[in-house]
């Protein structure tokens, strides 16, 4: 089940939404304009519609992640899924390739999981 994240969550939340999917880590989409994201979709791709279609997110302000739940630091997040290939804004692969993004990403996730 993909929930919408606003308001910050535990880590202990957190984990029990990787129990109901991947059990190590959930996919998650951060929308880096507003500031929220989905998380526990089985496709990176599911979570975008659902911010786009329930809190109006655009295409150019969502990136996915994953989320290591038993991990912290830099290893807590992968920037890796498909919805990340934008080449209209100049990033080409799976990975979120400008530096000011991931940083926005990382403030962002580190808000809404305490």
């Amino acid at each position: 089940m993909i929930k919408i994240i606003k308001s910050p969550i535990s880590k202990a939340d957190l984990k029990e939404i990787a129990k109901g999917g991947f059990g190590d880590f959930v996919k998650a989409v951060v929308d880096v304009e507003q500031e929220i994201m989905a998380v526990g979709a089985a496709l990176h791709a599911d979570a975008e519609v659902l911010l786009m279609d329930e809190e109006g997110s655009k295409r150019e302000n969502t990136w996915g992640v994953n989320l290591y739940v038993e991990k912290s630091g830099d290893d807590f997040i992968q920037f890796d899924s498909m919805v990340n290939i934008k080449p209209v804004l100049g990033n080409r692969s799976r990975d979120v390739g400008d530096p000011k993004i991931r940083e926005k990403i990382k403030r962002i996730v580190g808000k809404l999981i305490q």
